[in-house]
């Protein structure tokens, strides 16, 4: 068998086998999706070739008896598999211990102006490994992912860009910076004006926060603390390809 080129894998190929291998073994999209930890809305899409399904859930059906080899490949057989490809989706297929899914809240912070959010839903959920988190110190019971939006963050963030918050570290700075720190200020999700926006924040003066944004054409804005509420500290972000 010729090696298999990740790159030319197509999302409805997957979607269709995933699919085949559901109805092959007799669940419903109901079923199979919660043996993969997700809703059925998300199997909808993965069936549909609308989303790419993560590790996390290809090893919950694979317990549940579907074929991850045929659904990633189009082969059956593993044996067939370039070693380094199959050494990937062993590890890949490491016990859901290993994982925390964290919610994807259908809520968009602004990186530019405040966005106004009428909705707390829990759309989907992304896994991440419990000791990247424990490494992070990020609990997964305050852990939560939203979508920024807006290019006052850009390079650092992008329109769309995932971003995981932790919502322990929800205090604002209680001091000014060291001025020999030259590290940029930590970014976080909050409330500004009633609108949801994710920005640097710094301690101005007493009582005083600056709210600072990367792209050079996004000016320093100045709240009083007390009008500003911290959602969570922004700990990691995925950049999203729009290409």
């Amino acid at each position: 068998m010729s090696e298999v080129n990740p790159e030319i894998i197509r999302l409805d190929d997957i979607g269709q086998r995933i699919r085949a291998e559901r109805e092959r073994i007799g669940l419903s999209q109901t079923e199979l999706g919660a043996a993969g930890g997700v809703q059925k809305n998300a199997q909808h899409n993965y069936e549909g070739g609308k989303r790419a399904p993560d590790a996390t859930y290809l090893a919950g059906i694979a317990r549940v008896g579907c074929d991850v080899i045929y659904i990633l490949t189009g082969e059956r057989g593993a044996a067939s598999l370039p070693p380094m490809m199959l050494r990937s989706i062993q590890n890949s297929l490491a016990g859901p211990e290993d994982f925390a899914p964290i919610p994807l809240y259908a809520v968009e912070l602004a990186a530019g102006a405040g966005a106004a959010n009428g909705t707390e839903e829990v759309i989907d959920h992304m896994a991440f490994r419990r000791d990247w988190l424990r490494k992070m110190d990020v609990s997964p019971s305050a852990a939560v992912i939203a979508r920024a939006r807006g290019d006052s963050m850009a390079p650092t963030l992008n329109d769309g860009d995932v971003v995981l918050i932790d919502r322990s570290k929800a205090e604002p700075p209680s001091k000014p910076r060291d001025e020999n720190d030259t590290r940029p200020p930590r970014i976080y999700a909050l409330m500004d004006d009633g609108g949801a926006r994710i920005k640097r924040i710094a301690l101005a003066a007493p009582g005083m926060l600056a709210i600072l944004s990367d792209n050079p054409a996004s000016p320093p804005e100045f709240r009083p603390v007390s009008s500003v509420t911290i959602i969570g500290r922004v700990v990691w972000w995925g950049h999203t390809n729009r290409e």
